[in-house]
């Protein structure tokens, strides 16, 4: 289903309400976290959510994420709001957690048959070390690449058009996620054991070969205030490095034939 314009607008504002909860915990707690992917484009270039944007990202590193989880214990409000990754809810599958809205419902296509609980999110990803020196790098982001494969079986075995493909990921469905998240874990506490050059998301691809391996730790290291929607929500400093490296020149929008959307078969509005 394609999101009628103000409907764009009432999810947006949903995942504006999301970020207001996330910075007062962070706040609240001293955690450092940055808007993220279009929701930092936004913030530098539009002060406010992409005309366009379905979703909004956050990014930690992965200590300070571990202290928000702990922090969402004792201080989210849990009547309205819930934090979802797979220690929290081992039917959740992929390896970004998300800040979720109770009451209210977002499917999006190929995950009908899907058993984790829903709802309107925002994405929290988290930022890991990528170890130094060429052979490392390359080892590891195959390593990334297969496990990020594995965690989209679930949905790759029903959506892919191809019969090959949807027997491919019904096979790779049977490897335990428990074991694909142990992976991740071990490799992320061998890499945080040191200081390396660059950090990223393990299971989420960066498209643009600057960043294929990662992004520069130095610039993930200072965190300003900036005004999004005519609030003040964190941002990484050297928000300029970040986001060349990722889309080139940020501060001009894409061509309309080359936006893109996350397809929606369901939603639901707080009433």
């Amino acid at each position: 289903m394609e999101l009628k314009k103000e409907d764009l607008r009432r999810l947006q504002e949903v995942c504006l309400e999301l970020i207001i909860e996330l910075d007062r915990i962070c706040r609240k707690n001293g955690i450092e976290y940055s808007l993220g992917g279009g929701t930092l484009i936004g913030a530098v270039r539009e002060h406010g959510f992409i005309p366009w944007d379905d979703d909004a990202d956050i990014f930690f590193k992965r200590e300070e994420y571990n202290k928000f989880v702990a922090a969402c214990e004792r201080d989210l409000n849990h009547d309205e709001y819930y934090v979802q990754d797979h220690d929290i809810e081992p039917e959740y599958p992929w390896g970004y957690s998300k800040l979720r809205k109770k009451g209210t419902k977002l499917v999006q296509v190929g995950q009908e048959h899907m058993k984790f609980r829903n709802g309107i999110f925002i994405d929290l990803f988290i930022y890991d070390n990528v170890p130094d020196g060429c052979l490392a790098r390359r080892i590891h982001y195959l390593k990334c690449f297969c496990i990020r494969k594995c965690q989209y079986a679930e949905v790759g075995r029903l959506k892919e058009k191809s019969a090959f493909w949807r027997g491919w990921f019904s096979l790779i469905n049977l490897i335990p996620k428990h074991f694909l998240f142990s992976q991740l874990e071990k490799m992320a506490a061998r890499n945080n054991a040191k200081q390396t050059v660059l950090s990223r998301h393990y299971t989420f691809p960066y498209f643009r070969k600057a960043c294929k391996y990662g992004l520069p730790n130095k610039s993930l290291e200072e965190y300003i205030d900036c005004d999004f929607e005519g609030r003040n929500f964190r941002i990484v400093k050297d928000f300029d490095t970040i986001l060349t490296l990722k889309y080139g020149d940020y501060m001009t929008p894409p061509p309309p034939k080359e936006i893109t959307y996350y397809p929606i078969s369901e939603i639901q509005f707080p009433r």
